[in-house]
């Protein structure tokens, strides 16, 4: 102590050292994004095929092929953005082989997750329609691991084009 006082006890000094903060919600500087608090779908057990999506001929009730009490339930909590495929399954999928007539698709093996085959029937469009039915903002990520440059790119200008590819 360099006043030549006594020291304070542990208590005290524990109760000295304290920070506060005070938050004055009369005084906002800015506003947090709602975009930040997304919710990701994932090839990953039945999140995807089974959870969010069953397909238009499922006896489960469904709006072209989404779970009707799955998009109820995500509507009500408002999900401000899905981000699909995931995030390890990313790294193997290839978005052309989720688009055109769901029979034609090439089928995937899911290594991320178990090696599971997939029918490619949940693809870019079905996700962008997931997103439709939701209320959300669809956030696509990209192929990382066996994926590339151009491929992203493609799929990006695929999603955004006005005409018919």
């Amino acid at each position: 102590n360099l006043t030549g006082g006594v020291p304070p006890n542990k208590t005290e000094r524990k109760y000295s050292q304290m920070n506060q903060l005070v938050i004055d919600a009369q005084h906002t500087k800015s506003k947090i994004s709602r975009n930040i608090y997304g919710h990701f779908s994932e090839h990953l057990g039945r999140c995807i095929y089974g959870g969010l999506y069953v397909g238009e001929g499922s006896g489960i009730p469904n709006v072209n092929g989404m779970r009707s009490d799955v998009v109820g339930a995500l509507r009500k909590i408002r999900v401000p953005v899905l981000r699909w495929p995931g995030g390890c399954f990313a790294d193997t999928y290839h978005w052309r082989g989720g688009v055109g007539p769901k029979e034609s698709r090439e089928k995937i093996i899911n290594t991320a997750w178990g090696g599971v085959s997939e029918d490619n029937s949940f693809g870019t469009h079905e996700f962008m329609e997931l997103c439709r039915q939701i209320g959300c903002e669809p956030y696509v990520c990209g192929n990382l691991g066996s994926g590339t440059v151009r491929e992203m790119s493609e799929w990006i200008e695929y999603m955004n084009s006005d005409g018919i590819s």
